[in-house]
C-alpha cells in the first residue's frame, strides 16, 4: 500500500475510534439519550454495516461465537453507561489504558518474563491510572471510571477472542449480530424510547461509521503497520478524543488529567517499545 494512502487510512481509523467517545458523549450528555438505547442502535447499525461489507467482499458473516458476542455487549454497555458521568477525554484515556494493560495479562499468567523496560512502563502507567482515579478535586466519578475500566477489560477479551478467526471483518459481523440480541434485552429491561433525532443520528453514526467501518479500516491497515507500530499509533486516540471534547463539548483538561495522561501514555509507550521484534507482524 502506498505510504500516503496508509497514513490517510490510519488517521481516518484513529479518528473513528476517538469519534465513538465524542458521539456517545454528545448523545448522552447533550441530547439526554438513554445509554441502553444508544448501545442497541450502535451495535445493530454496526452489524448492518459489517454485513454489507461482507456482502460486497462476497464473504460469509457466519463466523464469531457467543463468547465474543458477550464480551462485545459487555464492552458496549459499560462504555455507554460510563459516559453518563465521564468526559470524552477521561473516558477514552481510561478505556485505552485498561485495554492495553489487559493485553499484558495473558503473557504474565503464562509466566512469561517481561523485560525491565516493560516493567517500568507498566508501573508508570499504573501510577498514572491511580493518580487519575484518586478521590479529590476534578477526579472522575468512581462508578463511571470503574465501568469504563471494565469496558476496556471486556474489549481486550473481545480482541483476543476475535483474533482466533480467519476473517476479522466476517468475525466482527457475526459478533455484532449476536450482540444485538442481548443489547435488545438490555434496552427492554432498562431503556426508554424517548430520543431526539440528533441523538439517534449520533448513535447510528457511532455504530455504522465509527465502529463498523472503523473496525474494517483498522483490519485493512493493521497488516501494513505491524502490531508494535499499530499499538503505538493508538496512543493518539485519547488525545484526539480529548481535543474533540474541548472543541465540541466545551470540556476542559485539569492538571490531574494532564499528569495522569503523561504517565499512562508514556508508560504504555515503554511497554510497546519493549516488545520483542517477533511480535511486530500479525
Amino acid at each position: 500500500m502506498p505510504l500516503p494512502r496508509l497514513l490517510l487510512l490510519t488517521l481516518l481509523t484513529l479518528t473513528a475510534f476517538a469519534a465513538n467517545s465524542v458521539l456517545c458523549r454528545l448523545a448522552l450528555f447533550e441530547e439526554r439519550m438513554d445509554p441502553a438505547l444508544f448501545t442497541l442502535l450502535r451495535l445493530t447499525s454496526g452489524a448492518l454495516m459489517l454485513l454489507l461489507l461482507c456482502r460486497v467482499r462476497q464473504q460469509s458473516p457466519r463466523q464469531g461465537d457467543w463468547g465474543g458476542a458477550l464480551a462485545l455487549i459487555a464492552y458496549a454497555a459499560l462504555f455507554s453507561f460510563a459516559y453518563l458521568t465521564l468526559t470524552a477525554g477521561t473516558g477514552a484515556l481510561l478505556l485505552f489504558a485498561a485495554v492495553q494493560l489487559s493485553m499484558l495479562a495473558p503473557p504474565l499468567l503464562r509466566g512469561e518474563p517481561l523485560p525491565r523496560r516493560q516493567w517500568v512502563g507498566l508501573l508508570l502507567a499504573m501510577a498514572g491510572l491511580v493518580l487519575l482515579v484518586l478521590p479529590g478535586i476534578r477526579a472522575p466519578d468512581p462508578l463511571g471510571a470503574a465501568m469504563m475500566i471494565g469496558a476496556g477489560i471486556a474489549w481486550a477479551c473481545y480482541t483476543l477472542r476475535a483474533s482466533r478467526f480467519g476473517d476479522p471483518i466476517a468475525a466482527n459481523a457475526g459478533h455484532f449480530l449476536r450482540a444485538s440480541l442481548p443489547a435488545a434485552l438490555l434496552y427492554l429491561l432498562l431503556g426508554r424510547l424517548e430520543a431526539s433525532p440528533a441523538a439517534i443520528g449520533y448513535a447510528l453514526t457511532s455504530g455504522a461509521l465509527a465502529s463498523g467501518l472503523g473496525y474494517a479500516l483498522w483490519y485493512l491497515v493493521l497488516p501494513q503497520l505491524g502490531r508494535t507500530l499499530a499499538a503505538s499509533v493508538q496512543l493518539l486516540v485519547p488525545l484526539l478524543a480529548a481535543m474533540a471534547g474541548l472543541i465540541w463539548l466545551d470540556e476542559s483538561w485539569s492538571l490531574r488529567l494532564l499528569l495522569s495522561s503523561l504517565g499512562i501514555l508514556g508508560g504504555i509507550a515503554l511497554v510497546i517499545s519493549g516488545r520483542p521484534p517477533s511480535g511486530d507482524k500479525p
